[in-house]
């Protein structure tokens, strides 16, 4: 994003975690922050070692599948970064409404933390 200033991570989570309480809700993400998510978190990802070494507690989560009301209810349940620490094992998009909701609030959370 050269030229550009990076979005606000705090405001796209912000936004993300707006509609909690209200099921089926979209939220209304501009192309740019997308963008800023998805470049951001690959150059995270990519300095990482593919093998980490992670620090317990830790909440292990399985398939989210897109249902992104079940993750903010997870996260309400089991306690918001950085209070909790988790690990999530995939299959963050496909069969839920808002896999794009879905996605970028768990790759704003790795950026932020």
């Amino acid at each position: 994003m050269a030229g550009s200033s990076e979005p606000d991570i705090d405001g796209i989570i912000r936004k993300l975690l707006a509609v909690e309480g209200k099921p089926g809700k979209f939220v209304n993400l501009l192309e740019s922050e997308i963008s800023y998510l998805i470049e951001k978190s690959k150059d995270i990802l990519l300095s990482q070692p593919t093998m980490l070494q992670l620090r317990a507690p830790i909440k292990i989560v399985g398939d989210i599948h897109g249902q992104f009301h079940d993750l903010l209810r997870l996260l309400r349940l089991g306690g918001f970064p950085p209070e909790s620490n988790y690990l999530f094992l995939g299959d963050y998009v496909d069969r839920g409404r808002q896999s794009i909701e879905t996605i970028c609030l768990v790759l704003a959370y790795k950026i932020k933390y």
